[in-house]
């Protein structure tokens, strides 16, 4: 849709409209520290004490009061409707790491908008967090240490297969897809899970604790 313009080294936490706690936008940004506000989420930000960096979206929700707190200079006004004001994050926001607070958890037509963004941006490095879980893409190899038992789910946008060692039910010959098989509730067998997928299209959903297991798996560098 349209290439990265904003470039952010150490990490992006990107702010949607659902409910965020101060403590989770907190622990966030000790993570990813530069804070970006999809559409009217630069509402939620302000209420919560922080001024985003940049505001993206077709503004048909950010308040006037919010438009007059934020620099002109951090307001990126994309006019199009054929995408979600997550997308249009996703498309002009580039970083090596992006933590997504406020998208899971309120309506879910938006929240499945989010998960089929993510499968179309597989080269986005971008973690959505929630009060419970987090969800991601999962890069074609992830070798990742979890605890004995923890809850390992799988769930295909398209179809997709893969091996694993460490699943108490192996998904070797799965073959998963939307409207076929797919791997809720499986769970880890041993301290070292390692999965591989033969395409893209495949989402993980991990419990919200395992969020610094993920991102020790994903190679990122925990401050």
């Amino acid at each position: 849709m349209i290439n990265p313009i904003l470039s952010y080294p150490k990490g992006v936490t990107l702010l949607g409209g659902g409910a965020v706690t101060p403590q989770a936008l907190e622990a966030a940004l000790q993570l990813a520290p530069h804070l970006v506000a999809a559409d009217g989420a630069a509402d939620v930000a302000l209420d919560l004490g922080y001024q985003p960096e940049a505001v993206i979206g077709d503004f048909d929700s950010l308040s006037d009061q919010a438009r007059q707190k934020l620099p002109p200079s951090s307001l990126y006004h994309i006019t199009e409707q054929n995408s979600t004001d997550f997308e249009k994050c996703l498309s002009c926001v580039g970083s090596k790491l992006i933590l997504g607070l406020g998208f899971m958890g309120r309506r879910i037509d938006h929240e499945l908008a989010v998960y089929n963004t993510l499968v179309r941006f597989p080269q986005k490095r971008c973690i959505i967090v929630g009060e419970i879980d987090i969800c991601f893409h999962a890069p074609r190899h992830l070798q990742i240490a979890l605890d004995i038992g923890t809850r390992v789910s799988l769930f295909p946008f398209k179809p997709v297969s893969g091996r694993s060692k460490g699943l108490l039910w192996p998904i070797d010959t799965v073959p998963f897809a939307p409207a076929g098989r797919v791997g809720t509730s499986n769970e880890a067998s041993a301290e070292n899970v390692d999965l591989e997928f033969y395409d893209d299209g495949m989402l993980m959903i991990l419990p919200r604790r395992c969020l610094p297991n993920l991102l020790d798996a994903l190679g990122y560098d925990l401050p």
